[in-house]
């Protein structure tokens, strides 16, 4: 990749992000400028809006998801912002770049049974009450499971039944906990956690006597579920529970960490696909 591009500075840049976004953006530009290159173009300077569309056109055509797709366009918008802020630039020509519009899945919502079967497993050993705490937890709180792997002890507070989060872009939320969770949480931490290898400050620990990761989070999910499951469903599993109470849709936005209310409403579209399938499977005249 040519320097003319300036990878380190744009890393350097990225420095407040999290660090699965830098890795994402700095990845999703090298290969921008990989495909740049075969057009003769080896810098930002040469880039035109036509040449982002035809890109960005081009990755539909590979059939990737339409949420890979727009994020490759976010880290072009963030990159040329980027350009034109330190002067190299004199117009950015990812200003208002879109990715194709299409349609996209909905996120996997668990019915309450699903919940309740993944919950209720009885197991005693340090072990079981570890997986117990941690997927109380992401149903519990709604967590990211990189926020849930990055917890310290000093994060949860048992007594006052919340957990103090640090988010997207080191933006710390503190969100409350139900009973369930602060008994198995509780249950982890005096008579599992101390049992088991690994950093003392950190919430979760694996067997290798190191902090949980998001691998090891997937396993214990797959270890516990009847069926396929994403840690993240647990996430949007949460919100739409909430909203289909009766939860303000800014509150739900506060609790999920979200930096935009629209981030949020794609939960308002699946609580919405609920109801009509309740609706049809339950109205005599349906």
């Amino acid at each position: 990749m040519s320097g003319d591009w300036d990878l380190p500075g744009f890393s350097a840049w990225l420095g407040g992000r999290a660090a699965a976004t830098r890795r994402a953006y700095l990845s999703d530009l090298s290969a921008f400028a990989d495909w740049m290159s075969r057009s003769d173009v080896n810098g930002p300077e040469g880039v035109d809006r036509m040449h982002l569309r035809r890109y960005l056109a081009s990755l539909g055509t590979r059939k990737l998801a339409r949420a890979s797709i727009a994020r490759k366009a976010a880290a072009l918008r963030c990159y040329f912002s980027w350009q034109v802020r330190q002067g190299h630039l004199p117009s950015d020509p990812a200003r208002a770049l879109r990715a194709p519009s299409g349609g996209g899945r909905l996120p996997r919502v668990l019915s309450s049974g699903e919940v309740t079967s993944l919950l209720d497993v009885p197991g005693e050993s340090p072990v079981d009450r570890r997986d117990l705490a941690v997927l109380e937890l992401l149903y519990a709180a709604g967590l990211r499971v990189s926020e849930l792997c990055g917890l310290d002890r000093a994060d949860i507070d048992l007594r006052g039944r919340t957990v103090t989060v640090l988010g997207k872009g080191a933006k710390q939320r503190r969100v409350p906990v139900h009973d369930a969770a602060v008994e198995a949480l509780r249950a982890w931490l005096d008579d599992g956690r101390d049992t088991m290898d690994g950093p003392p400050e950190a919430a979760f620990v694996n067997r290798r006597g190191a902090r949980l990761g998001p691998r090891d989070v997937r396993r214990i999910l797959d270890r516990r579920s009847a069926s396929p499951t994403h840690p993240h469903a647990l996430r949007h599993t949460y919100a739409t529970h909430l909203l289909d109470g009766g939860a303000d849709l800014r509150v739900v936005q506060e609790l999920l960490g979200h930096a935009s209310l629209a981030t949020t409403q794609v939960y308002t579209h699946v609580s919405k696909e609920r109801l009509r399938a309740v609706y049809d499977e339950t109205h005599p005249r349906s």
